[in-house]
């Protein structure tokens, strides 16, 4: 299992049109690229494939967020940003063993948080297709 890494040319909503998202505060600093948990308390915290309760992975931050204020998670839909050269097209994602990332293997516990995509550009850019399950609950 290998973490992904965020591009310097940050995260970013591709077809943004398109994309399911939703506020939830934030219960701590949150980081653009990071996946996102409802706590008990109802807030944003940082998902964790290792972590009990951290793993009911929600949302993927889009944008960096400090404890106390909105967080925009995004539950459904393609974000580019990612480093995804070491994952195949139609590749899975998951939530990782470090706490907020995502990685190309499934971690302590398996949570599938999305697959490679490819846009329809003469390169082919590799994109994340993310789709949060939130009937499903991790244990």
């Amino acid at each position: 299992m290998t973490d992904l890494t965020i591009l310097s040319t940050g995260i970013a909503e591709v077809f943004a049109d398109k994309n399911d998202v939703f506020d939830m505060i934030a219960a701590e600093a949150i980081t653009a690229g990071q996946i996102t948990y409802q706590t008990t308390a109802g807030k944003a915290g940082v998902a964790d494939a290792n972590a009990s309760g951290k793993q009911q992975a929600r949302g993927l931050a889009l944008y960096d967020t400090p404890a106390g204020k909105p967080c925009a998670c995004l539950r459904k839909g393609y974000v580019s940003g990612f480093d995804l050269s070491g994952v195949a097209y139609d590749g899975p994602v998951y939530l990782s063993d470090t706490a907020g990332k995502l990685a190309d293997g499934a971690g302590t516990m398996t949570v599938n948080v999305g697959r490679v995509e490819s846009l329809n550009d003469s390169d082919l850019t590799k994109v994340l297709f993310v789709d949060f399950d939130h009937l499903r609950t991790w244990s």
